[in-house]
């Protein structure tokens, strides 16, 4: 088979997903990357026509990428690049069947989110200073930690979405799904400081809720960079980044409260076993008091 074809089929599929399903060019760049290998993989096997590509060859394709030392969650990511194409396949009726549809991607061991303690976080947090820049960093360091937020949905917000008299904020997170999320007296207190002098950086016309110093929304890496450099000031001795303190905000709910299934409303996950994974963090911090204060537990000391 010429792969001239596939690519040409892979050409109409990065077309529908950008002017259909309206994907980010960081996505379709990812989609079309993966396609692009799977096309040279499938270019080296002995096909002439699309039909003929079975499952044997999907799993060919997975099993080299995974001998290349590519990580599980790469490899879904590729396999389900592979599978979504097929189906647009079956839906221009090129084909009946997707080869795809029951290969699955081997697994990755799962590596636990890097959290602050209550101390750490607290700390973090004390930032000084009363020019508009620390004040407005300062409400967003709170919010992050009060409500869980994504990067992505904090640089989102609007003036409307928070309601500071009953403490809530309206969140549009992954998949545009809506949420309301409670936010804390401390942050509630940060927010208002800044929205006093919110004025002096933001044209009266912009609703965004976070402004940078030109007037403008405030964008995803200039949040990553003052984080960071917050951080440092503090004498963190970690890498600070904002999903920790969303990591450190599940961990430290589900540690108080054990409602999984609370934490997982709150951060937004669709599938609960997104949020099973703080369960994990949470024995460990158990298993490290037990070892600590267990008679049986503790190492006999020299």
């Amino acid at each position: 088979m010429s792969t001239a074809l596939l690519t040409e089929w892979i050409a109409q599929y990065i077309f529908r997903l950008r002017y259909e399903r309206q994907l980010s060019i960081h996505t379709l760049s990812a989609y079309q990357r993966d396609l692009d290998l799977f096309t040279a993989y499938i270019d080296a096997q002995d096909i002439s026509k699309l039909k003929d590509i079975n499952e044997f060859h999907i799993r060919g394709f997975i099993s080299l990428r995974h001998r290349q030392g590519i990580t599980g969650k790469s490899l879904a990511r590729q396999l389900s690049a592979v599978r979504s194409f097929f189906k647009f396949l079956i839906e221009e009726q090129l084909l009946r069947y997707n080869p795809a549809r029951t290969v699955s991607a081997p697994k990755s061991p799962r590596k636990l989110p890097k959290t602050l303690d209550v101390d750490q976080t607290s700390h973090l947090l004390e930032i000084k200073g009363s020019d508009p820049l620390t004040i407005r960093d300062r409400a967003i360091l709170e919010l992050f930690y009060s409500s869980g937020l994504r990067l992505s949905e904090l640089v989102n917000l609007d003036l409307p979405d928070i309601d500071l008299t009953d403490g809530i904020v309206q969140v549009t997170g992954k998949g545009n799904k809506m949420r309301r999320v409670p936010v804390g007296r401390k942050a509630v207190d940060a927010i208002k400081h800044w929205l006093r002098i919110r004025k002096q950086l933001a044209p009266a016309n912009l609703n965004a809720l976070f402004v940078g110093q030109r007037g403008t929304r405030l964008q995803q890496r200039a949040i990553q960079k003052r984080l960071r450099d917050w951080a440092i000031k503090q004498g963190m001795d970690v890498h600070v980044h904002p999903h920790m303190l969303r990591h450190s905000f599940a961990s430290h709910m589900l540690e108080s409260s054990s409602d999984l299934r609370a934490v997982q409303e709150l951060l937004g996950h669709s599938d609960i076993s997104t949020t099973q994974i703080y369960t994990h963090l949470d024995f460990q911090h158990l298993a490290k008091v037990y070892d600590k204060a267990h008679p049986r537990a503790r190492k006999k000391e020299d």
